[in-house]
Parts: C-alpha cells; sequence; structure tokens
C-alpha cells in the first residue's frame, strides 16, 4: 500500500514541477517585435490618393482551359502533333489489353477529319475559334422516372 503512497506523492512533485518550471518560463523577459500598425481606413479627405489595386483572379472559360490544355508550346496555335498528342492517350486507354481490335488508323482517321473540318483556313493549325468548334457535344441529362404517374381518382 505504501507504494501507491510513495506513487501518488511522486506524481504530485513532478506535476508542481512542471507548473513552476512553466510559469518562470512564461514570465522572462522576452522582446517582441513591434505590432504592424493598422491599416488605414480611406476618408473622402483621401479620396483623391492613389489607391492600390487589388489584383483580381481572371476568370477562365471552359473553352479556354481545354485550348490552354491542348497547347503545349503556348504559341496560341494547336498543330496538328499537338492535337493529336491526348488523341494517342486516349488510344492508349481505350485499348487496354493490347488486343489491337480498335486500330489506330480506323480511329486517326476520324480524328483527322475531326481536326480537317476544324481547320477552315487550312493552315494546318487551329486558332482559339477555330478550336471551339472541336468541343464535345454535351447532351442535356435525362430526368429519371421512378415512379409511374399518378392515376386520377374517381370522384364520389
Amino acid at each position: 500500500m505504501w507504494r501507491y503512497w510513495v506513487g501518488a506523492l511522486a506524481a504530485l512533485l513532478l506535476a508542481g514541477a512542471g507548473l513552476f518550471l512553466f510559469r518562470s518560463s512564461a514570465t522572462a523577459d522576452v522582446i517582441l517585435p513591434p505590432a504592424p500598425p493598422p491599416l488605414a481606413v480611406q476618408t473622402s479627405a483621401d479620396a483623391d490618393a492613389p489607391v492600390a489595386a487589388v489584383p483580381e483572379a481572371a476568370p477562365k472559360t471552359r473553352e479556354e482551359k481545354r485550348f490552354n490544355r491542348y497547347d503545349k508550346d503556348r504559341d496560341d496555335r494547336i498543330t496538328r502533333e499537338e492535337y493529336l498528342a491526348s488523341r494517342r492517350k486516349a488510344f492508349a486507354r481505350l485499348d487496354a489489353n493490347g488486343d489491337g481490335r480498335l486500330s489506330f488508323e480506323e480511329w486517326a482517321v476520324k480524328t483527322t477529319d475531326r481536326f480537317a473540318d476544324a481547320d477552315k483556313d487550312k493552315s494546318a493549325t487551329l486558332d482559339r475559334t477555330e478550336f471551339a468548334t472541336t468541343a464535345p457535344k454535351r447532351k442535356a441529362p435525362r430526368r429519371r422516372v421512378d415512379c409511374p404517374p399518378a392515376r386520377a381518382e374517381a370522384e364520389d
């Protein structure tokens, strides 16, 4: 039983020593750097003073983001090779087992025709307006009806 009393006394002594050391380090004279001055509020007298412009993020449209993903060299033109690079990756993903059932030639014909159709000025590059015509056509989501329509009940 005396071991419990000694253990409890030791725990109290350790806790007291910890509090003593913590308080002594907290009250030490520490020189803190001066606080920054508060932001000045512009008054009507300061209306003519120049105010630093707050930068704003420029929102990019979906087509701008898509164009930038294709335009790897950032020259505002998409070459045929840049356009086909993502298609090659998509083909590799489609032909995961490597059995060759989807041949690249069959698939490339469609992609090349799509590029040729989009290249209206026949310059072998797509500018932003031409590239916008290659966007995938998105279908409107169909509404799913889970239950049959309610039947009209006969009135009494």
